[in-house]
């Protein structure tokens, strides 16, 4: 009987299953620690979140400081971005016995009655988004708790650069200044859009110019990727083959969730020998695309025809570059108005992101339905 698999595509288990970032735990646990706060910076599913758990379960973190995190992608304004926090918080604390509970519902004063109670007699977050009457005060009392908690506190924000969007202009100086003030609190500033990070932090014009230590992370080593497969795979008598799972790491440009799917999947797939092979690790890929063919048409359908032509292109030279020369323009029989119209559309739809200079396919799987499909 097959265990647990461990090839995890969501969450955070424990270092176990968690594969190398060793200098980079070390690093961020560093910073951290010296009173540091950090923009970490890399593309979505690198595995900045799992990094942030990795280090939230160093002894040295975990044993001194409540770790919180939050995640503020799906957010829209100000008003969410305070639902989010104050739910992340009590989502810690709740584990942290009464005392520590208490202390934060006791300053959380604009938000008390609206707070329930489970039939253990703990918290549970039921606010609505419509009891926040004021999201200014509740994040006052928010950071006023996170300044005079019980010991010091890590706060890691993901996808941070959604705060940019919100329509309150202020925000970003708003939270600026209560973090300068917040003393008793270190932030991790997660976020995926290198360039409007780089902007937030780098810019002389933002509030957050010069306020954390910037962090980068590349795909995991690939010799440490492949050894930390086959250390797993020995488990149920199995290996990968060094040429299979060469495959895998480059089809996926080294993104680790990508890479953690098709190892889950590979895991409890029907194999002959004891060996996956290349072909092993196509077919799971054929699969895997095969299940997702009414979602990836529902999203094709979704574009009109010069969007959709664009899309293609990006998909087939994978890593796009000057998308408005001639030689692409030519290559792929479109025009320079129209490459830019649905660039726009596509990038603020997420079918496609920027990043290192080019234009990729936000979902790889997507990219590679379309390679194989057009």
């Amino acid at each position: 009987m097959l265990q647990n698999n461990p090839f995890l595509t969501e969450g955070y288990l424990s270092p176990e299953y968690f594969c190398d970032r060793v200098e980079e735990t070390a690093l961020l646990t560093r910073h951290l620690t010296n009173g540091c706060n950090v923009a970490l910076i890399a593309p979505r599913r690198m595995g900045k979140s799992g990094l942030i758990y990795n280090c939230f379960n160093e002894e040295e973190i975990r044993n001194n400081y409540h770790c919180i995190y939050i995640d503020i992608y799906e957010t829209k304004n100000l008003n969410e971005f305070v639902y989010v926090m104050g739910k992340g918080i009590l989502r810690e604390l709740r584990s942290q016995g009464r005392k520590v509970w208490e202390s934060f519902l006791n300053i959380m004063q604009s938000l008390k009655s609206t707070i329930t109670f489970d039939i253990n007699g703990n918290p549970e977050w039921n606010v609505g988004l419509g009891d926040i009457a004021s999201p200014d005060i509740t994040l006052d009392e928010i950071f006023e708790y996170l300044n005079h908690a019980d010991k010091p506190c890590i706060v890691a924000i993901d996808e941070f650069q959604t705060i940019a969007s919100y329509p309150e202009k202020t925000v970003e100086a708003a939270l600026r200044k209560r973090i300068q003030n917040c003393h008793n609190a270190k932030f991790v500033f997660s976020g995926s859009k290198r360039h409007m990070m780089a902007l937030m932090f780098a810019s002389e014009s933002r509030p957050f110019y010069n306020s954390s230590s910037i962090m980068g992370l590349e795909p995991i080593n690939k010799e440490a990727y492949f050894d930390f497969a086959n250390h797993h795979l020995s488990k149920i008598n199995r290996s990968i083959s060094h040429k299979a799972f060469e495959w895998i790491y480059q089809s996926f440009d080294g993104i680790t969730w990508y890479i953690q799917y098709i190892l889950n999947m590979l895991y409890t797939h029907a194999i002959s020998e004891s060996t996956i092979t290349t072909e092993d690790a196509k077919s799971v890929m054929t699969a895997i695309l095969s299940h997702h063919r009414f979602v990836y048409e529902s999203l094709l359908f979704q574009l009109s025809p010069k969007q959709k032509q664009v899309l293609l292109a990006i998909a087939n030279e994978r890593n796009a570059t000057g998308v408005t020369s001639q030689a692409f323009l030519q290559k792929y029989k479109l025009g320079s108005s129209t490459v830019q119209g649905a660039i726009k559309v596509l990038t603020e739809r997420d079918f496609i992101s920027y990043d290192n200079d080019s234009y990729q396919v936000s979902d790889r799987f997507f990219r590679e339905w379309i390679i194989k499909r057009f």
